[in-house]
């Protein structure tokens, strides 16, 4: 095995959610959950750039479709007031622009 310049981190990425699964059996839905959701939390991703942003926003989605039940409703209502600011936000633009150039 090749030396890296950083010997605590693992080539493949899987060894620490791997140290952390010691003792449990691999084939049980319970751990495999586990493991993906250790997998999630060890992402790292530029959360200032368009891309990280629109992953973020779609890691929020998955979390609230994997809740379900009220969960679910209350994402709903949060996309839906988030929404309706930026529709009376946009509106209040437009009208300003309007009546700008109108005068």
């Amino acid at each position: 095995m090749a030396a890296t310049a950083y010997p605590d981190e693992p080539e493949n990425g899987s060894q620490p959610i791997d140290d952390e699964l010691i003792g449990l059996d691999p084939d049980d839905p319970e751990t495999r959950a586990f493991a993906r959701h250790l997998e999630r939390q060890q992402q790292v991703r530029p959360s200032y750039t368009v891309e990280g942003y629109l992953s973020d926003v779609g890691d929020f989605a998955d979390s609230a479709n994997r809740l379900g039940g009220h969960y679910k409703l209350m994402a709903a209502i949060l996309v839906l007031l988030i929404l309706l600011g930026v529709t009376i936000t946009a509106w209040d633009a437009l009208v300003f622009v309007v009546n700008t150039f109108t005068r």
